[in-house]
């Protein structure tokens, strides 16, 4: 088991914190059917983790993804949930004790859509917010919950929440206000939870850069994008969920943001 070392100020001995092992422990991951979804779910399964592999619609998809992590040798079920429906979230943590007690949350579902101000009806401005955002909150709330029934009293990091947000809610664009809102919120909220979650859950959130061409860019809109960033490159999958694998064996960050960009924010 990983150990780290800190020699606090004015201790004549260290203090010794054991970080968090991923093997054995239970993670949810919503939205594992998606391309970035399925990605982390199985950068954990690889990691030792029992995943819960949440899907909305896309059933064989999940059960895909949880069939090539029970092959590198971990437990996974899909589990299917609208997570706009907090019942089916209840529901959703409910069939996820199958598997014991989860300790992992990575909150990966969300619409990603185009749409300028003046086209947006209150329809769309409820569906972009209930996923992005509220379902977020909610699926939250119910890991703390189940963390709280299991681990009550804890004075140390036993649960870990990653809230997959965007540098669109870091740095806006045009004709995006839903979603942008929608990560911006998610930011807020990850440093709400960071601060009322304490000790006992560390909540962070992934702010990835562009990791896939959008379907109507040509190539001059893919020459302008590169040019933003620094390194002038897309994001490879392996670099997001490698930065989210840092920040769960960690104990000691909570609250924070980190841009996978490739320097598109700076």
């Amino acid at each position: 088991m990983p150990v780290a070392i800190y020699f606090l100020l004015n201790q004549a001995f260290p203090v010794i914190y054991i970080l968090m092992e991923l093997k054995g422990k239970v993670a949810v991951i919503t939205g594992s059917s998606g391309r970035l979804g399925s990605a982390i779910a199985k950068a954990l399964g690889g990691g030792g983790c029992n995943c819960i592999c949440h899907y909305n619609s896309n059933e064989q998809g999940a059960r895909k993804v949880a069939e090539q992590i029970r092959d590198l040798g971990a437990a996974a079920l899909a589990i299917g949930a609208d997570l706009t429906d907090p019942e089916q979230i209840d529901d959703l943590f409910a069939k996820a004790g199958e598997l014991g007690v989860p300790q992992i949350l990575i909150n990966s579902a969300a619409v990603f859509s185009r749409q300028p101000l003046k086209d947006i009806t209150f329809q769309q401005a409820q569906s972009v917010l209930s996923l992005n955002l509220t379902a977020a909150i909610l699926t939250s709330r119910a890991f703390a919950k189940a963390i709280a029934d299991r681990f009550s009293g804890a004075d140390t990091a036993l649960g870990k929440i990653i809230n997959i947000s965007d540098i669109g809610g870091v740095r806006p664009w045009g004709e995006y206000v839903l979603y942008c809102s929608s990560k911006a919120g998610l930011i807020g909220a990850t440093k709400a939870m960071a601060k009322e979650l304490a000790p006992c859950i560390c909540v962070n959130s992934v702010a990835p850069g562009l990791a896939n061409w959008p379907s109507d860019f040509d190539e001059a809109a893919k020459k302008r994008q590169l040019s933003f960033i620094p390194m002038a490159r897309l994001a490879g999958q392996n670099e997001i969920t490698e930065a989210i694998l840092f920040l769960l064996k960690n104990d000691y960050i909570t609250g924070q943001v980190l841009n996978v960009d490739g320097g598109r924010c700076i």
